[in-house]
């Protein structure tokens, strides 16, 4: 019984005196992806107002149009995965949904971006550009998240792999020798 309890594993030590990460405290990243989700929702009045299709007819290629829709449907998604993440703070994989389709609306918003300077108007480009430039920081707060997070996770698991193969260790020290086999007296 001694050495079950000396099996229990301690999840929230460090490595080996290695400093463990700095993942700020769930409500402080819940705050953050708010912050982050309302300056998103500021995206789509400004992206309402590009005008693809007028673009086409100017000579501008088919693929704006096909952008600017799916730049709609995603900052839907992408404010489904902030409002994810709101939810459960520590949850890796929320973090990288959000991370990974803020990064794809940023790519295709910058195309619109150039389309807009180039068929429509330059202000309407600086527009967008500015609006997409404003969470830059919330987004690089948020990579920087995943990281410790990742990497916290990492330090935990490991600490638990060395604890289950300590009490694997102790399950065998303590542990009688198995019997000899009995051998078979009959004689034939």
């Amino acid at each position: 019984m001694k050495s079950l309890l000396l099996c229990v594993p301690v999840v929230s030590i460090s490595l080996w005196g290695q400093a463990a990460p700095s993942v700020p405290a769930s409500w402080d990243v819940s705050k953050s992806v708010s912050e982050l989700a309302a300056q998103v929702a500021k995206l789509k009045p400004v992206l309402a107002e590009l005008t693809p299709g007028a673009w086409v007819e100017q000579g501008a290629p088919e693929a704006y149009v096909a952008q600017w829709q799916s730049s709609m449907q995603e900052l839907d998604y992408l404010d489904q995965a902030a409002r994810a993440l709101e939810k459960q703070p520590e949850k890796l994989t929320a973090a990288l949904d959000l991370y990974f389709r803020l990064q794809a609306v940023e790519w295709r918003l910058q195309s619109l971006s150039e389309g807009a300077h180039k068929y429509q108007n330059a202000a309407a480009g600086d527009q967008l550009a500015q609006a997409v430039g404003v969470h830059a920081t919330k987004r690089d707060q948020l990579r920087e998240y995943i990281t410790d997070l990742a990497a916290q996770n990492e330090q935990q698991l490991a600490v638990m792999d060395r604890e289950a193969q300590r009490c694997r260790e102790d399950q065998n020290i303590s542990r009688p020798p198995a019997a000899p086999a009995k051998k078979n007296t009959k004689a034939k």
